[in-house]
């Protein structure tokens, strides 16, 4: 491995690229105080660590994003022990991406923790030198986070061998599940659809009869382009049984998801999403909800009568499945899973056991209070009290597990307003079990739902492969990625809008645009790859 450079760093980047980042560089300078000075010390002689922290704006009054209960809770309980001033330093969440490659970029004004969702910029950070290799400090000094995370979660941050990130642990492996409106069925006296034959009908009738009177702005089925709308649809179209060779090197992965690009049968996934367009089925202006906030307001005005969705999302407390009933009497939504494949699967993706990619920069010389930080956070109840709050306040406990107690007062409430971003080693509530981190899952949400949110996650962990995992860097999706996200979203797009006559044509010129762009070189990549065996399963 190099050493790291920042002028290599910059080397190569476009001139929007670098002035983009030369003016964040500006805007963060004030707020980050070089984290990674050797001698940074307080004036009461303890040494100071820096950590990332996403900043929502969502802090509540009294509280800031640096300074509110959980960071004095770290400080309290780790920092004075071992006379350590942790200190936060806070990037837009919207602007991640950008604000850490100025960082990273300036070298000394970085902090000792940074962390990132994205797998092709932990890629490109370690590749190019700017991370430290924290394999011999883990064995020495992170035992207790060893054991939490587990070998299966920890080789998502190895790079041939050597750990150069601690992936956050996810709590829960599901991602989607369907939804539809039983009022509807029940007037129109139609059963549950069990197939993607049957679910057909079924939106073919809601468009036709109408069972919520809703008029011209039905949507029997209500899509975006975020993959929660589509991904469950493609996906139960991909031919199978799939060899390995063909998992691995005819998927492309594009940021965190794997797509079926060159799978058999992505082709007749999109040819199935042309159809129910051009009979009206689905959302009109789909390729335009890249926010979700139109899908929301469709569904909460009662006007669809099937969609798709991360497993948990319709059932928070003042959210989707709530403001629907205030708006529409009677409305029903049933967790439904229809969608078969050639095997009579309801196949789907499930999350990677990683979330964050947490990286300590070469540049940092507190590597070792960095990995003794996350290690205290997976010791004893650090991470549960971190998430929970306190016993009798913020949760009580039934069969070990955290209940939320919705009469809290919201000061109390605000106290862990961002445990999400603050317990940096999970992502979601980790309490136990896969079975008792799904259990707290479903005890999140009001008590009238739970039963339906119990359905929708034994949804969303029925019939899911896992992703795709290199044990190498697969370069050319870290240099061609973004580009081609953009080209894989117009793939679906257009190639759903267009008139069924000139389906064919418009998406074998937009697949030969897709592969020529990059997507040829990912392929031709990851088969050298598993011709090497540089794969995990």
């Amino acid at each position: 491995m190099k050493a790291y450079s920042g002028k290599k760093w910059m080397k190569g980047l476009t001139g929007t690229m670098l002035a983009v980042m030369l003016a964040g560089t500006t805007v963060l300078a004030g707020c980050s105080s070089s984290g990674s000075d050797a001698g940074a010390t307080t004036a009461d002689g303890k040494s100071v660590l820096k950590v990332e922290v996403f900043d929502r704006g969502n802090s509540p009054a009294g509280s800031t994003i640096t300074n509110n209960y959980l960071t004095k809770l770290v400080n309290e309980r780790f920092g004075a022990p071992n006379k350590i001033d942790v200190q936060y330093v806070p990037i837009p969440r919207s602007e991640e991406l950008q604000k850490l490659n100025v960082l990273m970029a300036s070298g000394g004004d970085v902090p000792d923790i940074v962390f990132t969702y994205d797998q092709g910029t932990f890629n490109r950070y370690a590749q190019q030198g700017g991370l430290t290799d924290l394999t011999d400090l883990l064995n020495q000094y992170g035992p207790n986070l060893k054991k939490f995370l587990g070998e299966d979660t920890l080789a998502y941050g190895q790079i041939e061998g050597k750990q150069y990130a601690i992936p956050g642990k996810r709590s829960v492996l599901g991602k989607y599940a369907s939804y539809i409106r039983q009022d509807w069925l029940d007037a129109l006296k139609m059963p549950m659809p069990q197939t993607t034959d049957e679910l057909y009908s079924t939106l073919k009738a809601f468009k036709e009869k109408d069972p919520g009177k809703v008029g011209s702005g039905l949507i029997p089925f209500a899509m975006t382009i975020e993959p929660a709308q589509y991904e469950p649809l493609i996906w139960s179209f991909i031919k199978q049984p799939l060899t390995d060779e063909q998992k691995y090197t005819m998927t492309q992965k594009l940021g965190s998801r794997d797509y079926p690009v060159l799978l058999p049968g992505f082709k007749d996934g999109l040819k199935f999403m042309n159809k129910l367009y051009n009979e009206g089925m689905i959302s009109r202006d789909f390729s335009l909800d890249k926010d979700k906030k139109q899908f929301g307001q469709d569904i909460q005005n009662g006007k669809v009568g099937f969609f798709t969705e991360d497993a948990g999302n319709p059932y928070y407390a003042n959210g989707t499945y709530e403001n629907l009933q205030k708006n529409v009497k009677g409305a029903v939504l049933t967790p439904t899973d229809v969608f078969t494949n050639n095997e009579g699967k309801h196949i789907k993706p499930q999350y990677a056991s990683n979330g964050l990619y947490i990286m300590i920069p070469k540049s940092s010389t507190k590597a070792v209070e960095a990995i003794k930080y996350l290690d205290w956070m997976a010791s004893g109840k650090n991470v549960f009290d971190m998430q929970n709050g306190v016993e009798g306040e913020n949760y009580t406990l039934k069969d070990g597990l955290p209940i939320i107690k919705e009469d809290a007062s919201a000061d109390v409430t605000n106290r862990i307003y961002n445990y999400g971003d603050m317990v940096i080693i999970a992502n979601g509530k980790i309490v136990g079990t896969e079975e008792q981190n799904n259990d707290a899952y479903i005890m999140q949400m009001p008590e009238k739902y739970q039963a339906d949110m119990r359905k929708s996650v034994e949804i969303s962990n029925s019939d899911t492969f896992p992703p795709i995992n290199f044990n190498k860097p697969i370069e050319s999706e870290a240099k061609y990625g973004s580009a081609l996200q953009d080209k894989f979203d117009q793939l679906v797009v257009k190639a759903t809008m267009v008139t069924p006559d000139q389906f064919d044509a418009t998406y074998d010129s937009l697949l030969k645009d897709y592969m020529s762009s990059g997507g040829q070189a990912i392929m031709d990549e990851r088969t050298k790859a598993f011709q090497e065996g540089a794969y995990t399963k």
